[in-house]
C-alpha cells in the first residue's frame, strides 16, 4: 500500500518545523503498520496537544485529538469499550510526563493493551521552547535562560517502575530499529512504551548550540549504543537503546472480562 494511502493529504504540507524529527517517527510508524498488515479500520490513534500530537491529524486512521495530557485517559476509554482495536498514543514530553504524568504511570500499572510513543525532543516546541521534564539539568530554554536546574526523568526507568510490560528506546537516526520496536510494541499484549529521541533544531538545538537537524541526529548516532554493549562499559555516559523489557502479565481488558463473568455469577467456585 502506498504511503499516501495512510495519510490525510488535505492536511499537507505539514506544520512541523524544517528538520523536526516527528516526521521520521510518523514514517517509521506507517512502515511498521504496513509490515504488520493491519487494516486502517483496526487502528485508533489518540493524541493530546503538542507538536507530536499533530500525527493523529495527518494519519488516516480512526483518530481522537483530545485535550492536553489526557490522551491516555481517552485511549483507556476506547480500549475498554472496543478491546479488539489497536490503540496507538503518540505523545510528547508534556502529554506523557508533565500534565499527563499521572495518567501515564497508572496506564502502565494497569497494563492496559496500547502503544504509547513518547517523542522525546527535550522541549515544549509548540508553545515557545519552554523546558520540560525531559530537558535535563544544565540545559537552556526560553523559560530557563540561565540554566535549567531540574533533573530529567529517565523514561525507560520510569516506565519499568510503573509496570509497563514492554519498554524500548530508539532514536530518529536509527529508523530501522524504530520500525522494529513499533512492530513489537503494537503486537505486545500489554502496555507498551517506545521512547524515541527526536530532534528539535528550532528550539532545543538552537538554544543549546547543538547545530542543525543533521548534527543532532549525528549526536544520537554517536552518543547511543545497543543495550549491554562493550561501548557502554567503556563510556557509561552513552545512552542505551533497544528493548529493555518484554514480559507477559495479565492484560487489563482481559482481566476485566473475568470480573464481569464473576459478577454475573459465572466462574464461581463452589
Amino acid at each position: 500500500m502506498p504511503v499516501k494511502d495512510y495519510i490525510r493529504e488535505r492536511f499537507f504540507p505539514h506544520l512541523w518545523c524544517p528538520g523536526c524529527g516527528h516526521g521520521i517517527v510518523m514514517n517509521a510508524l506507517i512502515r511498521a503498520i504496513e509490515a504488520l498488515g493491519l487494516s486502517k479500520n483496526e487502528i485508533v490513534m489518540v493524541s493530546g496537544i503538542g507538536c507530536s500530537s499533530r500525527i493523529s491529524g495527518y494519519l488516516d486512521f480512526h483518530t481522537l485529538h483530545t485535550i492536553h495530557g489526557r490522551a491516555l485517559a481517552f485511549a483507556t476509554g476506547v480500549k475498554m469499550g472496543l478491546p479488539e482495536l489497536n490503540i496507538i498514543v503518540p505523545m510528547g514530553d508534556g502529554d506523557a510526563l508533565a500534565i499527563g504524568g499521572n495518567h501515564f504511570i497508572h496506564a502502565a500499572r494497569r497494563n492496559i493493551e496500547m502503544t504509547a510513543i513518547i517523542m522525546n525532543n527535550r522541549i515544549y516546541g509548540m508553545t515557545g521552547g519552554q523546558y520540560s521534564p525531559l530537558s535535563g539539568y544544565g540545559t537552556l530554554a526560553t523559560t530557563a535562560p540561565y540554566m535549567n536546574i531540574d533533573h530529567a526523568f529517565d523514561v525507560v526507568q520510569l516506565s519499568i517502575a510503573a509496570g509497563a510490560t514492554f519498554v524500548a528506546r530508539t532514536t530518529t537516526y536509527h529508523v530501522q530499529q524504530m520500525t522494529d520496536c513499533f512492530k513489537k510494541a503494537i503486537l505486545h499484549e500489554g502496555f507498551s512504551v517506545v521512547e524515541v529521541l527526536s530532534q528539535c533544531p528550532t528550539y532545543f538545538g538552537r538554544k543549546n548550540k547543538m547545530g542543525s537537524a543533521a548534527d543532532m541526529m549525528a549526536f544520537y548516532r554517536d552518543h547511543t549504543t545497543p543495550i549491554g554493549s562493550k561501548k557502554k562499559k567503556e563510556n557509561p555516559d552513552l545512552i542505551e537503546r533497544g528493548i529493555f523489557v518484554q514480559k507477559d502479565l495479565p492484560e487489563y481488558c482481559r482481566a476485566y472480562d473475568t470480573v464481569i463473568e464473576r459478577a454475573k455469577g459465572k466462574g464461581q467456585k463452589g
